[in-house]
């Protein structure tokens, strides 16, 4: 009798675990699990649980990509700093200076955390590095400002908007690696916003002045070009992804949200999928494909972390009989 192998030329893989990066239309045994698997495209995104912040809190800095994320600052923990693994979040050396509502950049071992407000209160420019195991001050921003938006690199970043203390502010800088240099600043001044993207091709949206917005400016390097709007106007959303392809989730509109949109570079189109938990003030990482949802607050400070997975992407799926 002819055997599957001879027929189609391969055998279904037994395998021990699930493999780390399965391609669409893989299938093998799971002998851990007693499953038969295989990889399959999202028809659309997904929200789905991932591991639970160490300490829960709000207005947190957050960079990186799902399996490797960094998380910093916030209420009420103000030092802390957490690195993500794809599954769990572990401690790491604290801030230098304490503060929630900063902008963020970098990735898990090049990280940048810029601005803020500190318990004092005090309104602060002050910038730092991480480099994978510690903090170290570098120089701060020209315009100290909390509750704004951060997009880029650790020698390439972008600090955008904010409010100042006494006024909401457009206020774009770049940083190179040391210094930060004024640019041209967005033609909506605005605070509690979501940036994504590079210093060459930022995005910036959401926010608010004496209402909600949303409001969406594009950066090229040099100036802000506004284009089409959010579905859903909000503040303190959380963001990730780059210029043409960008992801908004959660806010405040006009109540707590869990509300997620996709931007193709264009506009903006409302997810059928929400977060799990709705929250403000939350953190954002990783891209449109693979995005990572952590911290904010409801009624309370959220611990909760939500990966996303968009449409087309590998989703690992079980094969079952009834």
């Amino acid at each position: 009798m002819a055997e599957y192998k001879g027929i189609k030329g391969f055998k279904v893989q037994y395998l021990s675990a699930d493999p780390s990066n399965p391609i669409i239309g893989q299938t093998w045994y799971n002998s851990t699990s007693k499953d038969l698997k295989y990889t399959g495209a999202t028809a659309a995104g997904v929200w789905a649980t991932g591991g639970n912040l160490s300490n829960a809190r709000y207005e947190l800095g957050g960079c990186g990509i799902q399996t490797a994320a960094l998380a910093f600052g916030g209420e009420p923990n103000q030092t802390l700093t957490e690195e993500y693994n794809g599954a769990t979040w572990s401690p790491s050396n604290n801030l230098v200076t304490a503060r929630q509502a900063l902008g963020a950049a970098g990735t898990q071992t090049t990280g940048l955390g810029f601005g803020g407000i500190t318990p004092a209160p005090a309104v602060t420019g002050a910038t730092e590095e991480y480099g994978g195991v510690s903090w170290v001050t570098s120089n701060p921003l020209n315009t100290a400002r909390y509750v704004l938006a951060g997009a880029g690199t650790q020698t390439s970043g972008l600090a955008i908007a904010g409010y100042t203390g006494t006024a909401n502010t457009g206020a774009t800088e770049e940083y190179d690696g040391n210094s930060w240099i004024n640019s041209n600043s967005m033609n909506t001044a605005r605070r509690g916003l979501a940036g994504a993207g590079t210093q060459t091709a930022g995005l910036a949206f959401g926010g608010y002045i004496t209402t909600n917005q949303s409001g969406t400016e594009e950066y090229d390097g040099t100036s802000w070009t506004a284009s089409n709007p959010l579905n859903t106007a909000r503040r303190f959303p959380g963001g990730c992804g780059i210029q043409t392809a960008a992801l908004a989730f959660g806010g405040f509109s006009p109540v707590v949200t869990g509300a997620t949109e996709e931007y193709n570079g264009t506009s903006w189109a409302t997810s059928p999928a929400s977060l799990s938990t709705v929250r403000y003030g939350l953190a954002g990482a990783g891209n449109a494909s693979l995005g990572l949802a952590f911290g904010g607050a409801a009624t309370l400070y959220n611990a909760e972390t939500e990966e996303w997975t968009g449409a087309g992407s590998p989703l690992t799926k079980t094969i079952t009989v009834t």
